[in-house]
C-alpha cells in the first residue's frame, strides 16, 4: 500500500474501510443497498474507489437483534486520515446517522480500519482499528480485498488473522 508521506506533503494513501448496515433507509432501501449507496457516496466526496468486498450478512454482537450487511472498501485518497475520517462521518450523518447505544442499530456505519504501515492512537482515531483482528465481520470483507495486508503490530497477514479467527474455541 502506498504511504503519506509527511515532510514532503500528502501523497496518495490507500486506506482500507469497513462498512456496516443493519436499519432500512428511506431512499436506499434494504442495508445492503445502503452499502452499495455508501459506496457511491464516497465516490462522490472524491475518494477514488479501488476495490470493493462483496456485501456479507452477519449476526450483531452486542445487544443488537438485527442482521447486518458488511462490506469492505480499499479507496485511495490524498486527505490525512482525521480529515478522511470527519468526510467519512459527513456521510454517515447524511444517511441519518445519529448518536446512540454503543452496540445498537445503524444505518450505516463507516470505521478506517487501516492504512498501509500507518499508525495513530488520539482519542478520537486509531489506525489500525484496534479491535478489527478478531472480528469475523470485518476479516470476512477485508480479505477480499487486502487479504496480503500485514497491519502494523500484527506479524500476521489479514488472511492469517481471518483464519486465526475461524478457528473454533477451546471450551475454558
Amino acid at each position: 500500500m502506498r504511504q503519506a508521506c509527511k515532510r514532503f506533503g500528502s501523497m496518495e494513501t490507500t486506506v482500507l474501510v469497513a462498512l456496516g448496515s443493519n436499519r432500512r433507509h428511506g431512499r436506499h432501501g434494504r442495508p445492503e443497498a445502503v452499502i452499495a449507496a455508501a459506496v457511491s457516496a464516497m465516490a462522490r466526496d472524491g475518494l477514488t474507489i479501488l476495490a470493493v468486498s462483496r456485501t456479507h450478512a452477519t449476526a450483531p454482537i452486542g445487544p443488537g437483534g438485527r442482521r447486518f450487511a458488511n462490506a469492505a472498501v480499499a479507496v485511495s485518497s490524498t486527505i490525512p486520515l482525521p480529515a478522511l475520517l470527519d468526510v467519512l462521518k459527513v456521510i454517515e450523518s447524511n444517511f441519518g446517522r445519529r448518536g446512540g447505544k454503543r452496540w445498537g442499530d445503524r444505518v450505516l456505519d463507516l470505521d478506517i480500519i487501516g492504512a498501509g504501515s500507518v499508525r495513530i492512537a488520539s482519542r478520537r482515531l486509531k489506525v489500525p482499528h484496534p479491535c478489527f483482528a478478531t472480528r469475523r465481520f470485518v476479516l470476512d470483507p477485508l480479505v477480499e480485498i487486502a487479504p496480503g495486508w500485514r497491519p502494523p503490530g500484527h506479524s500476521a497477514t489479514v488472511r492469517q488473522l481471518r483464519f486465526r479467527a475461524m478457528r473454533p474455541k477451546a471450551p475454558a
